[in-house]
């Protein structure tokens, strides 16, 4: 038998409990973050950045990303980190786990499209949170709907002129 193409989270965290990591954990490492600008891993990192936490990019390639030091892995980042963010396929996930385990992160949170249910149970053993198949930006967004602007006739209107 085959194994799946993907599989589904056997565990999610629930909306209570992603507001709450947006909250109180404030220092990202972003694991597969790349340098271009139209990559989701850029966008979301730099829109993080812009609302108040600390990302740290993670990704041997480079040097810089957002005009912050680059590390190549987790163990090598010398201070402590809340949230290990993923942007890598799901077969990456267990090792990425183990290091997030060994450096002491609270959450690891996998982008959408990134499942693995195995490295989750051993997370959670861990008593680290997990959330997976979602994405930072879009819960921020979910979560804090006050952090934007409404939008109103007038707004619209600037542009049909």
């Amino acid at each position: 038998m085959t194994e799946p193409a993907c599989e589904f989270p056997a565990y999610n965290s629930t909306n209570d409990e992603i507001k709450e990591i947006l909250t109180n954990y404030k220092t990202i490492a972003v694991v597969g973050i790349s340098n271009k600008p139209d990559r989701d891993s850029f966008r979301v990192a730099s829109f993080l950045k812009e609302k108040g936490y600390k990302v740290i990019p993670v990704n041997p390639n480079y040097d810089t990303v957002l005009g912050e030091k680059c590390y190549p892995s987790l163990s090598s980042i010398p201070f402590p980190i809340d949230i290990v963010d993923v942007f890598r396929k799901p077969d990456a996930v267990p090792p990425i786990a183990d290091e997030a385990i060994k450096i002491g992160a609270k959450v690891v949170w996998m982008q959408i499209g990134v499942v693995n249910n195995q490295a989750a149970e051993k997370l959670i053993k861990n008593k680290i949170k997990v959330v997976m198949n979602k994405c930072m930006m879009i819960e921020y967004n979910t979560q804090f709907p006050e952090d934007f602007p409404q939008i109103t006739d007038e707004y619209c209107e600037a542009f049909e002129e």
